[in-house]
């Protein structure tokens, strides 16, 4: 079959179930990620880097050739995307190459290029910068656009807890600077520099590498300590919460697909192709969907 535009990008767009093509290519290419990351892990370990280079430098470049293929394919077929109809070619394109994962399947192959085209770089900053490839899973996981999404819907709530922490902060430090700076004035020199002890200290870190010894210190310190585990516990609190509210508003969304397609007393094939898409979003068993589609069967009558 001749593969056009629209066919590529249904190719290269997150499989629904229904195409074995998008399906194969999904798995292949989380498969070389997951190389990739395995790879440049043991890259750099000296001894395996060294006694394998020409391994490790062959698959490289083939994993290269496949992301920058795979980037190439992704800005040609943008201008397939059917969701942004009132988007002419060059909007569509220019809206993946500057998205979230444009940019990612960007800086996934950006730092091998420019070893090959421009010249030796520092080896650290290129394998950490490699890593960033395991960024390239948002294509096929939801998680970092559900934790995005969390953050929106809270942000009011999320921004609250983060300026009560800023305040926590500043004042922690200050008051450290004023009580520690005496006794201990090469560790906490200045303000900035206490901010270190503020910060390791709020998110409950504790690595005890700077300490006060003074008794207003100590105070200071426990008093810091207590605002963390209540600043802490308030920003995990708003996330937990957010992402508990958008598996409620799936489950919903769930429940409403297979009332509709209860609505005539029959499931079609296709209502069932849509409740089953549904249902791997959300990561809910057979057992439970079955459950509910019975549930709501009995209501019904």
């Amino acid at each position: 079959m001749r593969l056009n535009q629209q066919r590529v990008f249904e190719i290269l767009s997150k499989h629904n179930g229904d195409d074995p093509a998008s399906k194969l290519c999904d798995r292949l290419l989380a498969m070389m990620i997951i190389l990739n990351l395995f790879a440049i892990l043991l890259e750099s370990v000296p001894e395996i880097g060294a006694s394998f280079a020409n391994a490790f430098l062959f698959f490289e470049i083939i994993s290269v050739g496949i992301f920058t293929v795979e980037y190439s394919l992704r800005i040609w077929s943008a201008a397939a995307n059917t969701a942004k109809p009132d988007r002419t070619s060059w909007q569509m394109r220019r809206d993946y190459i500057f998205s979230f994962t444009g940019v990612i399947d960007l800086l996934s192959i950006l730092p091998s290029l420019l070893s090959a085209f421009v010249g030796p770089l520092d080896l650290r900053w290129v394998r950490v910068l490699r890593l960033v490839r395991l960024l390239k899973f948002s294509h096929y996981s939801p998680a970092l656009e559900d934790l995005t999404t969390a953050v929106k819907e809270e942000k009011r709530s999320f921004s609250a807890a983060l300026y009560l922490f800023l305040i926590a902060l500043f004042t922690s430090s200050a008051l450290m600077y004023i009580a520690e700076n005496p006794s201990q004035p090469d560790v906490f020199s200045s303000i900035p520099e206490t901010m270190w002890w503020s910060i390791i200290t709020l998110t409950t870190v504790g690595y005890g590498d700077v300490s006060p010894v003074t008794p207003l210190g100590k105070i200071i310190g426990a008093f810091t300590a207590l605002m963390g585990v209540c600043v802490v516990a308030l920003l995990t609190a708003i996330v937990a919460t957010a992402f508990a509210n958008q598996t409620s508003d799936r489950k919903e969304m769930l429940e409403a697909e297979i009332s509709l397609a209860l609505s005539d007393g029959i499931i079609t094939a296709i209502e069932l192709r849509k409740i089953r898409k549904l249902q791997k979003e959300l990561n809910l068993s057979d057992d439970y969907v079955e459950a509910l589609i019975q549930v709501m069967k009995e209501k019904r009558r």
